[in-house]
């Protein structure tokens, strides 16, 4: 857990005003279906922070940010994914891609994606709704 939470100004300074106000909306998106603990780590070898969505020891997402890049991560499970592959159809060609081309563990496929705009936002929920229902009306 990091000792101190990073302000707009650092966020802004390290990811840049466009990414920052791509982050806040996809955010404020998530906090508006999910009521849900959320944690600032380091962001490991390849991020300076992760922001992580949990509830009841399991997690729903997780952001990443970096230098001019934010990262989105969705770890769907063995259930899950196969309710993704179900409705596979409904989801843009960028995500039917992405989960095509992520790697699957023994926990499951870790799709990250780099979102630029908010394009993906609604595909993002959708991802996310396989994971939780939303505990927010």
């Amino acid at each position: 857990m990091l000792d101190t939470t990073p302000s707009e100004e650092v966020m802004t300074a390290l990811v840049g005003k466009s990414l920052y106000d791509v982050w806040s909306k996809l955010c404020a998106l998530i906090d508006e279906k999910y009521d849900m603990d959320r944690l600032w780590n380091q962001g490991g070898k390849a991020w300076k922070y992760e922001y992580k969505y949990r509830r009841g020891g399991k997690t729903l997402c997780a952001l990443y940010a970096r230098e001019n890049c934010v990262g989105f991560m969705v770890i769907l499970g063995k259930e899950e994914r196969l309710k993704f592959e179900a409705e596979k159809g409904n989801y843009s060609k960028e995500v039917q891609e992405a989960y095509d081309e992520t790697q699957t563990y023994h926990d499951g496929k870790w799709m990250m994606f780099t979102p630029a705009d908010t394009s993906l936002f609604d595909d993002f929920m959708k991802l996310l709704r396989i994971k939780r229902r939303p505990n927010r009306k």
